[in-house]
């Protein structure tokens, strides 16, 4: 049966009325819903006239024909209805008449479906939802969307201000412009987003230029925060979340990155003013408002770095002062006040670089380079080496100054080592170390031996085992010595023919490990002779190949002194025993008798005969009774001495080691410089002058900073002795000689 074929006129006429009731039920009139056989009566309209023969086959008129539908009802009604509202009301009316579109756009789509799938497929025309929300985009949305979009940054602006805004009237508005850009963002960015920055971008460079007048600091800072907070609330509420870096920056960069200066420098209340008043939240903020601008957190930095410096700088000044006013004793004291003080610094600002700058590396830097501008300066004469160790030695040994916990000991310690990472000259603070530790070890003065290894366990972690290998080596030495001195007891027991005649203490140590010591060949007096060729004989029984070496300069000996009045016990050197023992056999002795009995030299014999007869205790008596010891003095024993105590230490005038320790270094720095040269020059064979210099001092420097003077000199003298030559072409090159 043929199917009666349907004109064009006749076909569109009953397509307009189901297009009419479709329009009428967008509107809002009386209309019933579409029921499931209009539908299919339209649908099959299209249909019929799309799959007639030629010249009846429609198609394209039906396409063409489907776009004015949409442009008629545009120009006839929707157009009208937007132009006669303005502002907030015309918002409204437009997101309503989107949405009616939408609705028209998919009933008319259903309805030309079998166009959808067959023509345009084969024409590659634009499919028919994407005619239907071109024909909005080209009418209605070019024709208004810059009226819409001044319309809604005065909505933003309003609610920046304050006020109540309705939200989700701003956020339909806004989903038109990237729903219209049909999967693009570009209308959204070009038509709205880029105007709204530029808004944004003035709004708050008009708000910063009256707060940076009125406002502290902090208070800048709250109000800053809290505008970004708010931004990032707007984006979440109406604006698109691609938007929210590009505006959150805009807002950085008015209210932060163009008033940084004025800003961290305001006078009672920029950045140096929180620091000094430890106002630990501002600075927490400036941290968290900063950190997220680049280079934004380097001037807050420096700013740091200057306030620490200059608090280093006023304690090292302080304990200065306090040094030349005072006698030596008491500037002693003050050094080490000093120490404690930059330890308490160094707490302090450690707190602020993790909490207030959540351990950014910038802030650590700064924190570094401030304490190591004013830990290598020196007070009163004592490099910040030497402070270090005397601070380590007043904690360390037996009633020093530190009165402490052991935990609190351990604390200290690590916070001393801590501070030495500053010091550059580290080969110092051992050598000085290295002395003290020594003292404490011979003299039994160290408090306890716990302590003194776990020093050295974090010496060795911060500046690596060659630093610590002697130290360690020494304490060692002392717990071989004491089961040394064991066995020599029982060795005794055993021989009673081997029997020094008194009590008898030897300490054996490894010269490599200690600081060295000068020992003199004195005349001993015959009771000490005898002791040492008793212990010599021990010595033999163990071992024969070693040597040992007397160090009496670092011997005691008790004394019996039969005086007048009582017997008084006198704990004296060695040196000093060999001086008082000659007096058993005679009364009275010249200086020059002295000296050519003992066979010392004129520097030792007047420090000793000083103790004995111008000190505290004038056990001889000199004759002139003067306060200084001539060559042309004589002595006797004063046997009217007496003293309230039973037992007495006499002291040797102390001898300033500074000088002895600095010299030491010296020639380890020399062996150090070259041995440095040496080992780069083997690996690189050959090298530019400037290279081998940079390289020295970076292999240098973990142990201290070498004077470049010294380090050419060193070449020098490599070159002399064949380790090195000059490039005959170029003078500035340097080769190595296997």
């Amino acid at each position: 049966m043929e199917r009666k074929t349907i004109d064009l006129d006749q076909g569109w006429d009953y397509m307009q009325t189901g297009i009419t009731k479709l329009k009428r039920i967008l509107e809002g009139l009386p209309e019933p819903q579409f029921d499931s056989e209009q539908y299919m009566m339209l649908y099959t309209t299209i249909y019929n006239m799309c799959t007639q023969k030629p010249p009846h086959d429609y198609s394209q008129q039906l396409y063409d024909k489907y776009r004015e539908a949409f442009e008629e009802y545009i120009n006839s009604t929707v157009l009208p209805a937007l132009k006669e509202k303005h502002d907030e009301y015309m918002l409204r009316e437009l997101v309503k008449r989107w949405s009616n579109h939408k609705v028209m756009v998919r009933w008319l789509s259903r309805f030309f479906y079998y166009l959808d799938r067959y023509f345009i497929a084969r024409r590659s025309l634009p499919p028919l939802n994407e005619v239907g929300l071109a024909c909005f985009r080209d009418l209605v949305y070019k024709e208004l969307h810059s009226k819409v979009k001044e319309a809604v940054i005065a909505l933003v602006d309003k609610e920046r201000e304050g006020e109540q805004i309705d939200r989700a009237l701003l956020k339909n508005v806004l989903d038109i412009y990237v729903e219209i850009g049909m999967g693009q963002m570009e209308r959204y960015e070009e038509d709205f987003e880029s105007f709204m920055l530029l808004d944004s971008a003035s709004y708050y460079s008009r708000k910063a230029s009256s707060w940076i007048q009125e406002d502290s600091c902090p208070d800048y800072m709250l109000k800053s925060e809290e505008c970004l907070k708010k931004e990032r609330e707007r984006v979440a509420h109406y604006l698109h979340s691609s938007s929210e870096p590009k505006l959150v920056e805009k807002v950085q960069h008015e209210l932060l990155v163009v008033y940084a200066n004025q800003l961290l420098e305001k006078e009672h209340s920029g950045c140096r003013a929180l620091l000094r008043d430890d106002k630990v939240d501002d600075l927490s903020r400036m941290y968290r408002l900063y950190h997220k601008i680049v280079k934004g957190l380097e001037p807050v930095a420096n700013i740091f770095k200057q306030h620490v410096t200059a608090e280093g700088n006023a304690l090292v000044q302080q304990a200065e002062d306090a040094a030349t006013n005072q006698a030596a004793n008491t500037a002693s004291v003050q050094e080490q006040v000093l120490i404690r003080k930059v330890i308490e610094l160094h707490d302090k600002y450690m707190v602020y670089v993790v909490e207030c700058f959540q351990n950014h590396t910038l802030f650590h830097k700064a924190l570094k380079e401030a304490f190591e501008i004013f830990c290598n300066k020196t007070v009163a004469g004592s490099s910040s080496a030497e402070l270090l160790a005397t601070f380590c030695d007043n904690i360390l040994k037996k009633g020093g100054s530190e009165k402490l916990s052991d935990e609190a000991i351990e604390d200290t310690l690590e916070k001393v080592v801590k501070l030495l990472a500053y010091i550059s000259d580290k080969d110092l603070f051992a050598e000085f170390y290295r002395k003290k530790l020594a003292r404490r070890l011979l003299f039994d003065r160290s408090a306890n031996d716990d302590h003194e290894r776990s020093i050295l366990t974090k010496l060795k972690q911060q500046c690596g085992g060659q630093f610590t290998s002697k130290m360690e080596g020494m304490v060692t030495d002392l717990t071989l010595a004491r089961e040394n001195q064991t066995s020599f007891e029982e060795y005794l027991g055993n021989n009673p023919a081997a029997n020094p005649g008194i009590d008898l203490t030897v300490t054996v140590l490894t010269t490599g490990f200690w600081p060295s010591y000068k020992s003199f060949d004195i005349n001993l007096p015959s009771e000490m002779i005898k002791c040492v060729e008793v212990f010599k004989g021990f010595y033999e029984t163990k071992t024969k190949h070693r040597k040992l070496t007397w160090i009496y300069s670092l011997g005691t000996c008790h004394l019996n002194g039969k005086f007048d009045l009582k017997p008084i016990e006198l704990v004296v050197s060695t040196y000093q025993a060999a001086v008082l023992l000659l007096f058993n056999t005679t009364d009275k002795l010249s200086y020059t008798d002295i000296l050519t009995q003992l066979n010392l030299s004129h520097e030792d014999l007047v420090r000793l005969l000083h103790s004995l007869s111008c000190a505290r205790y004038k056990i001889l008596l000199k004759d002139p009774s003067t306060k200084t010891v001539s060559q042309t003095d004589s002595f006797e024993f004063n046997s009217k001495f007496t003293d309230r105590m039973r037992r007495i230490k006499i002291p040797l005038p102390p001898v300033d080691e500074r000088k002895k320790v600095v010299e030491d270094v010296d020639k380890d720095r020399r062996y150090a410089i070259d041995a440095a040269i040496v080992r780069i020059m083997k690996s690189r064979k050959v090298l530019g002058h400037q290279q081998l210099v940079s390289e020295c001092v970076e292999q240098l420097s973990r142990m201290f900073k070498p004077d470049i003077k010294a380090i050419k000199k060193r070449m020098e003298d490599l070159i002399t002795r064949d380790y090195l030559e000059r490039d005959k072409e170029n003078p500035n090159m340097f080769r190595y000689l296997a």
